[in-house]
């Protein structure tokens, strides 16, 4: 599938879904993030919103103002520019205490890796990430770029309840959890940024094609940070690339 022939799906009568093809791939999921940018930098008349998956785009719009067809062709009419407007990525650097209390799957997963406890984190700390997606519960990123060699099936018997800002592998990705919540991922950390707070403006920090870079900190900083967190601070910096 050519960047000129992606699939138009209609969903219900309120949204049009893109979609660049059926992989979990990077280059998919840079398109769908382009073009994501570029119906914000130009939008469409009717828009509500549009919603970034790893491999497709769904565009919300009132149906009152709009419809499927005039969405598809403003669409078309960003194609062909689409990889030349694609933004510089914010760049976050995000807390995390590993291990013990705040991620009691570390230690489970370096044994299966054959790795020491320090050597599983900072092969998990190294990458800078791409957050692929935002999905699942409000503010849970689904990080790209994880470490091969560390990659995990998810767990066969998921959690009920995790703890909120957990740290987890899941498979070939990595991901920063918002909200308290079930899981089959293992939780190697936790930390004290809060991507989503209701009471905050704005609610969500950390957007789809941002970038993560993991810096590990002593379970001693937790209370300290955690508190600021919970107080509407940001906690996680956003730095430069380069």
């Amino acid at each position: 599938m050519s960047i000129s022939s992606p699939v138009f799906l209609p969903c219900g009568d309120t949204a049009l879904t893109v979609e660049f093809g059926r992989e979990v791939d990077p280059h998919l999921n840079a398109l769908t993030l382009a073009l994501a940018a570029a119906i914000e930098d130009a939008p469409p008349g009717g828009l509500v919103e549009t919603v970034p998956t790893y491999r497709s785009l769904m565009i919300q719009f009132d149906p009152l103002a709009t419809d499927h067809a005039a969405i598809e062709e403003a669409v078309r009419e960003l194609l062909p520019g689409l990889e030349a407007s694609t933004k510089t990525a914010r760049r976050w650097r995000v807390p995390v205490v590993y291990g013990g209390e705040f991620g009691v799957d570390l230690e489970d997963v370096a044994e299966r890796h054959g790795l020491s406890r320090a050597t599983l984190i900072d092969r998990h700390a190294a990458p800078v990430y791409t957050v692929a997606m935002l999905g699942f519960l409000p503010g849970f990123c689904y990080l790209a770029g994880l470490d091969p060699s560390i990659a995990t099936p998810r767990r066969k018997d998921p959690r009920a309840v995790t703890p909120a800002s957990s740290i987890a592998i899941g498979g070939e990705q990595a991901n920063i959890a918002s909200i308290e919540a079930p899981s089959g991922w293992h939780l190697i950390g936790r930390t004290p940024v809060r991507n989503f707070l209701s009471t905050r403006d704005p609610a969500f920090l950390i957007g789809a094609g941002d970038e993560v870079v993991f810096e590990p900190v002593p379970a001693e900083r937790w209370a300290k940070l955690d508190a600021a967190a919970a107080a509407g601070e940001w906690i996680a910096q956003e730095i430069a690339r380069g």
